[in-house]
């Protein structure tokens, strides 16, 4: 099936070309969204009739994109979810939650221009590509915690693993300080015990000696 593209498509084409597609990706894609037209003489005449006004939309549009997704780049935002201490999560992080938590730092965010890199499956750090316009993309970070301490924490760098292994260390390090003040408190019982035995013991022999 042939289409004008209205605007550019990843792996298609630019604004006017007439691209062979698949009639269920138009159908179901390309059509309903606007982002081409069937290529029937009468549509490839209007764009060509329209196309001055088309291309000078596109442009002020990817001016207010690039202006957006400079802002937006590199951004992190946090997701706070359940999960077991493996770090696995109990639910999902979706497109809906990164444009929802982007939203609401600012950025008006659809979740159809979230893209997921890959599904997110447990706590960490995220990466997602948000597309601002056809020709216009931004990366952003959704830190995924099961909550703001533990999400200030993996924002260093560290992960949910190394986390719960320095906080055992550090419970079998209290573990062991405690053991050892108990044994230097038992040792500093028997020594005074002991002096006071051997103190007894002089006592009793000066007074023997004395009788």
């Amino acid at each position: 099936m042939q289409v004008i593209l209205m605007e550019r498509v990843a792996k298609l084409g630019q604004m006017g070309d007439i691209v062979d597609v698949k009639p269920g990706f138009a159908r179901n894609y390309l059509l309903p969204q606007g982002k081409a037209l069937t290529a029937s003489n009468k549509n490839i005449d209007s764009f060509k009739a329209q196309k001055a006004q088309l291309e000078t939309r596109n442009l002020e549009t990817k001016k207010e994109a690039e202006d957006i997704g400079a802002r937006l780049d590199g951004q992190t935002f946090i997701v706070i979810r359940s999960a077991s201490d493996a770090g696995a999560l109990y639910g999902s992080v979706t497109p809906r939650d990164a444009a929802d938590v982007a939203s609401d730092s600012g950025f008006s965010i659809d979740r159809k221009q979230v893209a997921l890199i890959k599904p997110i499956k447990e706590l960490g750090l995220h990466e997602m590509e948000v597309r601002m316009h056809p020709e216009v993309s931004a990366k952003i970070v959704l830190n995924v915690a099961r909550s703001e301490e533990e999400a200030k924490l993996q924002a260093t760098g560290k992960s949910i693993q190394e986390l719960a292994a320095e906080e055992e260390a550090a419970a079998e390090f209290e573990i062991a300080e405690l053991f050892d003040d108990m044994g230097a408190a038992a040792a500093e019982d028997l020594m005074e015990d002991s002096e006071r035995n051997d103190d007894n013991s002089a006592a009793e022999i000066a007074e023997t000696e004395e009788n």
